[in-house]
């Protein structure tokens, strides 16, 4: 039981269509897939995934299968290395030693150097390698192969023949959901997973239809090496010829998207390392070829499967990933100047306040970039800039049409004239407790002066009454004065 408490909020500056969903766009990702290359060597319970399984093959790019046990990771590898007439190697991460890699070193005849003696185990002349439950490795031992997935390297020698570097894994003992526990699963080690381009979520029984079902259920044809008649082969031969062309002069596209995305998802606090940029670029180029065509649905597969996030037990918020993939989708496709993507992606509002008024030179451009930002920003931060940025707005000083000032003026006058009444609850033995959020946002504001203070009252003050919860009030607060304090040094407040 508790009650309702209620306080007065007054206060006046002084003078300052739909996106699908994640399913419903890998639905449409399933519809166009490419055809099937993955049935014709009797693997069905990865079709979903069939371009970017395909697109790994063509950039040969390290790929990582994450799966419940039994959900055919091994299975997809292996006879992926069959159908290309492959020399494989399939290791067993959690029982390898470093000799099973290389063999048993001896030094040659005048004892100046050492050679190793080779086996049918070891990794010198293998075309593809699979690290099979490489979350079960041993530290000293993943440290080992992490040359061999990044560099094609061990022990400094370079593995000429080797072309395709596939691992599978179970989740990790973090992302555990109860149904199973995979408690010698670990997570990885973030730095060895970037090395891998691609990561695909294996399918459990119940995310497969009867048909699928029934096929997994049959013993027959067990044992069957696969053989399609090296269509498969000669199509990624074909395809890798293509890609390698085009990387020659990427499409515009893929590198406006792989750029925006990163921008985008590092700006929402999803950590995207520069190399990632690179490898999604990649993938999507690879997949485009792939399949035929470039879509949004076929770029958000590639970008839900580049995140890497998973092998270390952290799942990134959908809603940020859906909300970098419109905007960077946005900014591939759209027939927008280039300012506008720069100042779509950038997380900092100074910069983006500056890429607005170094960049701009059209104000209907200018009020195009206003409401794409603002269909796409947080309320934190959208109030934030709307707030620092409208009064130089009405006085003429941005390169913005009325239009556009007008979408600044929806979001900063609520904020500009602060009316209403704030309501939260608490227990009947402690009806003196104030709103949860005040102490943390007067420690916020307790330590300015000034206007900066009354600016930083003013704005906390609506984000009490709209219920905007602001993550961390101080960081908001200098974005805030960093904008003003640009805006006055260019003379534009």
């Amino acid at each position: 039981m508790g009650a309702t408490k209620a306080s007065r909020l007054s206060s006046r500056s002084a003078g300052q269509g739909a996106e699908p969903s994640a399913a419903q766009a890998l639905a449409v990702a399933v519809r166009k897939k490419a055809p099937g290359r993955l049935g014709a060597i009797d693997v069905v319970s990865f079709d979903r995934y069939e371009p970017v399984i395909l697109a790994a093959l063509v950039t040969e790019d390290p790929l990582l299968i994450i799966g419940r046990s039994g959900t055919g990771k091994t299975f997809l590898l292996n006879t992926l290395s069959e159908a290309l007439g492959l020399e494989h190697r399939h290791y067993n991460a959690s029982l390898i030693s470093f000799d099973d890699l290389v063999g048993f070193p001896y030094p040659n005849e005048d004892h100046t150097s050492v050679r190793f003696l080779e086996t049918p185990a070891t990794v010198w002349g293998a075309e593809s390698v699979l690290i099979d439950e490489i979350s079960r490795c041993k530290p000293e031992h993943q440290n080992r192969l992490f040359s061999l997935i990044h560099e094609r390297r061990v022990q400094g020698i370079a593995l000429s023949k080797l072309r395709f570097r596939w691992a599978a894994m179970n989740p990790c003992s973090s992302d555990q959901d109860g149904v199973e526990s995979y408690t010698g699963s670990e997570a990885l080690d973030p730095a060895l997973a970037d090395r891998f381009a691609l990561f695909v979520q294996a399918s459990d029984w119940l995310d497969l239809d009867e048909s699928e079902r029934a096929h997994v259920a049959s013993p027959a044809g067990e044992g069957k090496i696969a053989n399609d008649g090296g269509q498969l082969r000669v199509a990624v031969a074909r395809w890798r010829s293509e890609f390698e062309v085009a990387l020659l002069a990427p499409p515009k596209s893929a590198l406006t998207y792989a750029t925006t995305v990163v921008t985008a998802l590092n700006g929402a606090g999803i950590r995207v390392s520069p190399r990632r940029a690179r490898l999604i670029a990649r993938s999507l180029i690879a997949a485009a070829i792939v399949a035929g065509h470039t879509d949004s649905p076929l770029y958000r597969l590639v970008l839900n499967c580049s995140l890497p996030h998973d092998t270390w037990g952290v799942t990134p918020a959908k809603e940020a990933v859906a909300a970098a993939h419109r905007l960077a989708w946005e900014a591939a496709t759209a027939d927008a100047p280039r300012w506008v993507h720069a100042f779509l992606a950038q997380p900092r509002l100074a910069e983006k306040a500056r890429i607005l008024l170094e960049g701009c030179t059209d104000p209907d451009e200018g009020s195009q970039g206003i409401a794409q930002w603002l269909a796409c920003e947080t309320r934190e931060r959208a109030g934030a800039l709307a707030f620092a940025l409208y009064p130089a707005g009405v006085a003429g000083r941005l390169p913005v049409g009325a239009e556009g000032i007008n979408d600044l003026g929806r979001v900063a006058s609520p904020i500009l004239a602060v009316d209403g009444d704030l309501e939260w609850r608490v227990a009947f033995n402690n009806t003196s407790a104030p709103h949860p959020e005040t102490s943390r946002i007067g420690a916020a504001v307790a330590r300015l002066e000034g206007r900066r203070q009354a600016r930083a009252r003013q704005f906390f003050n609506w984000c009490l009454l709209q219920g905007v919860v602001v993550a961390d009030p101080e960081a908001i607060e200098r974005e805030i004065d960093a904008v003003v304090v640009m805006l006055r040094e260019r003379g534009e407040a």
